[in-house]
């Protein structure tokens, strides 16, 4: 078997992983954990910089020598001190973005935790979490009987985009806060995305989001390394 530890952003996140992630891969000896960083002695999740994400990953990989260790953090709000951030702002589009702060994320971590490459998997998801739900406005609009109303709304959203990934970076239309503003009742992050998750499906999500499906990907690839 091999273990896989996330390191997700929030309990949103975390539940996600639980839910949908770790199923679709224990058929392949992959068996995925959800962890949300420590960010005081009391409290986990959220505000996550680089020195904790460091200080984190190297205890981790180290109490668990035959782990992977893999991120799930929000490109929206993505803290300035990761490697790469500024660079990564002067790329023309979307794509070499993530993928500029995927490469020097990872090249960081590894030489930091003095890991083999292998035992590390970056992936930073644009731009947040809820991007992912509009890969099917119609199953998201079933979460909520009273969010029927809004699907004219959220099909809109979704038909603006190349990809659900590309709904943009900025508070007033980031994809939560879209979400927050159409819907009736309001989104809340914890209640409705892990419900409205399950609704679109993990493999509609991969369908639509390019960098969400090579995520996926480089975890179903840690079956073949299971002897």
């Amino acid at each position: 078997m091999m273990e896989v530890i996330v390191f997700a952003e929030g309990p949103t996140e975390e539940q996600f992983i639980k839910l949908l992630v770790a199923p679709a891969l224990r058929s392949l000896q992959v068996f995925v954990k959800p962890q949300m960083l420590k960010t005081s002695q009391e409290a986990r999740g959220g505000a996550v910089n680089f020195d904790r994400l460091k200080f984190n990953a190297r205890n981790t990989l180290r109490q668990k020598p035959n782990a992977v260790l893999t991120t799930l953090l929000d490109l929206y709000g993505l803290d300035t001190t990761f490697p790469g951030f500024e660079e990564a702002k002067a790329k023309p589009d979307l794509d070499s973005r993530v993928n500029h702060l995927n490469t020097a994320l990872a090249n960081e971590l590894v030489a930091y935790v003095d890991c083999r490459p292998e035992r590390f998997i970056a992936h930073i998801q644009p731009y947040e979490f809820e991007g992912l739900l509009f890969s099917d406005p119609h199953a998201l609009a079933q979460t909520e009987p009273g969010w029927q109303a809004s699907l004219a709304k959220l099909t809109e959203v979704r038909a603006a985009f190349p990809t659900p990934e590309h709904i943009n970076d900025s508070y007033e239309t980031k994809p939560s806060r879209r979400l927050e503003q159409l819907l009736q009742p309001g989104y809340k992050k914890t209640r409705h995305g892990p419900l409205a998750a399950k609704l679109v499906s993990l493999a509609t999500m991969e369908n639509e989001c390019p960098h969400f499906h090579g995520w996926m990907e480089s975890l179903r690839r840690l079956g073949g390394m299971v002897a």
